[in-house]
């Protein structure tokens, strides 16, 4: 008689997105919870009964000291995110992080560090989940076989449209609260990820109109502009005060076709031709829900798959987030210094 493979042992940091991830382990069939833990100790005592969880932990450090613990799995507030994604790492343990990984270079070069003591072996992701969406997996399918043609431009605006959350939330609370780390990041992600390119330079302006007059201390629209060997030139924007819901638009200029995705949906532009309709895409340009990496997250640990170059990739992505933020506090062109 067979036996059936031990399953991972997962603990869930954070539980207001963290219960999405939660809810997306147990759903692979290869993960027990063995931990919940939150800053509201009733609330992971209730989530821990309706999943259901072993235990609610008492504390982080209780966590990383159980060796049935494999995954740690971090959706805390972003200002704790490197602490708690360090000390998994120091210890042993694989880690899935909401973003950002972390907030700075000198973090991002310590984490680098604690993933590499383990000989780049320990499995580190990031939730940038767009890239799960349907949309961008074609999108991606349609760049590497060249039907777009050289890519020369790059859009990407993160319209949050939720401006209480950083004038009322616990975000206004956090020192040096970045917009392009909290929202903008996803669209690095994805130009990044689709063009398969790295930018060398960034500059960036940005302002606080939106939540002037409030506690919110720190820009909540910034625009970067960033350039590439290649020539190809990159806009990412975060604008956390726009009067719309919520919403981001991506807009891929290549010199056979144009791809665009706003409020009116994906769609393909082939020709200039004036007189012809763009094709509409079918792919759902949001994933399905909110734990869509994880499967492919918890696929790799189990079977011990290289995952080097898709951590790789998350560094570059922070890398990119710091060079614009110090370009918005230079107020001119910075070097993106990769880690």
């Amino acid at each position: 008689m067979n036996t059936p493979p031990k399953k991972l042992g997962v603990a869930v940091v954070g539980l207001g997105i963290g219960e999405k991830h939660a809810r997306a382990y147990l759903e692979t069939g290869c993960c027990r919870l063995r931990w919940l833990y939150d800053l509201d100790a009733e609330k992971a005592r209730s989530l821990a009964a309706a999943l259901p969880a072993d235990a609610v932990a008492a504390s982080y450090e209780a966590i990383l000291e159980d060796p049935e613990v494999q995954v740690v799995s971090i959706a805390s507030f972003d200002d704790a995110h490197f602490g708690q994604v360090a000390a998994a790492l120091k210890a042993g343990k694989h880690v899935f992080a909401e973003k950002p990984l972390c907030r700075s270079l000198k973090e991002l070069q310590e984490l680098k560090q604690a993933w590499w003591s383990h000989g780049g072996g320990i499995k580190l992701y990031s939730n940038l989940v767009l890239r799960a969406a349907a949309v961008y997996r074609r999108v991606k399918e349609l760049i590497e076989a060249g039907l777009l043609g050289e890519i020369y431009a790059f859009d990407g605006d993160y319209l949050y449209g939720r401006l209480e959350k950083i004038t009322q939330g616990w975000r206004k609370e956090v020192k040096d609260y970045s917009v392009i780390q909290g929202g903008g990041v996803h669209l690095v992600d994805l130009m990044l990820w689709l063009t398969e390119q790295r930018p060398e330079a960034a500059t960036a302006v940005g302002n606080r109109i939106c939540s002037r007059g409030t506690e919110f201390r720190y820009a909540d629209n910034v625009s970067a502009t960033l350039t590439f060997p290649s020539g190809l030139i990159g806009r990412i924007t975060a604008n956390f005060g726009c009067v719309q819901p919520h919403q981001h638009v991506v807009r891929i200029f290549g010199t056979k076709g144009t791809f665009i995705y706003d409020d009116q949906g994906p769609r393909l532009f082939m020709s200039r031709d004036p007189a012809l309709k763009a094709e509409r895409l079918r792919q759902a340009a949001l994933p399905e829900s909110k734990g869509a990496l994880i499967p492919d997250f918890i696929q790799a640990v189990m079977t011990d798959r290289d995952f080097r170059a898709q951590t790789q990739h998350e560094f570059d992505v922070i890398s990119v987030c710091a060079a614009i933020d110090q370009a918005l506090a230079k107020g001119g062109q910075v070097k993106v210094e990769y880690v």
